[in-house]
C-alpha cells in the first residue's frame, strides 16, 4: 500500500486511541495566528475577508506542501508525515468523547453540567435547553461534525495528499472562526464561509451516502436525505443530519439559538420520533462506523492515485 495510505490509516489509529494531541496542537497554533492576522486586516468589507482568507488558507497549504516535498525522497518519511497530518486534522475521538460526556451527564439528571459541556461541542445556546433539546444538539452536532471533522478531511487528504489535509482543516477553522453571521463578520467571514462550502461538499455527500449504508434504517436514512437535504440553511449541513435523521429513525432540526440569535430550522425527517438521550450513543456508533468506512475508501483510492503517478513517472 502506497505512503499516503499507510500514513491515513496510522493517523486514524492514533486518533482511535490516542484522541487529539494534547499539547502543541497544530490547529490550535493555526487558530492563534489567524486571529492575529484578523486583528490586523479586519474591514467591513468582503474584499479585506477574501484576502484574510487567501492567506491564512494559503500559507497552510503550501506549508504543508513544502514539507511533503521535502519528505518525498523517504517513504517511510512521508508516511510519517501523512500520518502525523491526519491524526492532528481529524476529530473523531474527540468528538465522541464530548457527546459521551455529556450524554453521562443528562443520564444522571445533570442537567447543568450537560449545559456547562455543550459549548465544547457547538454554538448552541445551552441555557434554554431541557434535556431533550441538549440531547437533539448533540446528535446534530455528532452528524455535522463527522463530516466536518473526520470525512472530509479524510476526503481531501485521498485527493491532495498532506496539502490536501492542511488545506481542509484551515478553511474549516476559518469557517468557525469568521463564517458565522454575527454583526463583525457578516461581510469580512463571507468568503470563508463560501469556501467552506465548496470544499466540504465532497465530504458531506460521502458521509451521507455512508450513513445511508452504514446506519439502522438505510431507506429512511435515503428518504429523509432526498426529501429534507435541501430544505436546510447549509448545503453541507443538510445532507449529513437529514441522513442520519432518517438512519436513526428520530427528528432533527427546529427551533434553536445561537449567540442570543433564534432560529427557525426546518424539521428534518419528520415522520422520526422526537431525539432521547440515549440516541447520542447511537449517533456516536454510526459516526464511528461512517468514519471507519470513508478511511476505508478514501485509503483506497489515495493508493489508486499514488499507483498511478508511480506509473507516470516511469515512463
Amino acid at each position: 500500500m502506497p505512503g499516503h495510505a499507510y500514513g491515513a490509516l496510522l493517523g486514524y489509529l492514533f486518533d482511535l486511541i490516542a484522541g487529539d494531541p494534547r499539547r502543541g496542537h497544530p490547529v490550535a497554533a493555526f487558530g492563534r495566528a489567524a486571529a492575529a492576522l484578523e486583528r490586523l486586516l479586519w474591514r467591513d468589507h468582503r474584499g479585506a475577508g477574501a484576502l484574510y482568507t487567501a492567506v491564512c488558507a494559503g500559507g497552510a497549504v503550501a506549508a504543508a506542501a513544502a514539507l511533503d516535498r521535502a519528505a518525498r525522497r523517504s517513504p517511510a518519511a512521508r508516511t510519517a508525515l501523512t500520518a502525523t497530518a491526519t491524526w492532528t486534522v481529524i476529530g473523531g475521538s474527540s468528538l465522541a468523547r464530548e457527546a459521551r460526556t455529556i450524554a453521562a451527564a443528562l443520564e444522571a439528571g445533570d442537567l447543568d453540567a450537560a449545559r456547562a459541556r455543550l459549548p465544547h461541542l457547538c454554538g448552541r445556546d445551552p441555557q434554554a435547553l431541557d434535556a431533550d433539546g441538549i440531547a437533539r444538539a448533540v446528535v446534530e452536532s455528532v452528524a455535522e461534525n463527522t463530516s466536518d471533522a473526520v470525512v472530509g478531511a479524510l476526503v481531501w487528504g485521498a485527493v491532495a495528499g498532506v496539502p490536501g489535509l492542511a488545506g481542509f482543516r484551515a478553511v474549516n477553522t476559518l469557517d468557525a472562526m469568521v463564517g458565522h453571521r454575527s454583526p463583525r463578520h457578516l461581510r469580512f467571514g463571507w468568503a470563508s464561509a463560501r469556501l467552506d462550502d465548496v470544499v466540504g461538499r465532497p465530504g458531506s455527500r460521502l458521509t451521507a451516502l455512508l450513513a445511508v449504508l452504514a446506519g439502522p434504517d438505510p431507506r429512511g436514512a435515503l428518504r429523509a436525505w432526498r426529501a429534507d437535504a435541501r430544505r436546510h440553511p447549509s448545503p453541507n449541513a443538510g445532507a449529513v443530519e437529514a441522513a442520519f435523521a432518517g438512519a436513526l429513525g428520530v427528528r432533527l432540526g427546529g427551533t434553536l439559538s445561537y449567540g442570543g440569535r433564534v432560529e427557525h430550522r426546518p424539521v428534518l425527517n419528520a415522520s422520526g420520533r422526537p431525539v432521547r438521550v440515549a440516541d447520542i450513543e447511537r449517533a456516536v456508533r454510526l459516526s464511528r462506523r461512517v468514519g471507519a468506512l470513508a478511511l476505508a475508501v478514501c485509503a483506497g483510492a489515495a493508493a489508486l492515485r499514488e499507483q498511478r503517478n508511480t506509473r507516470k513517472g516511469k515512463r
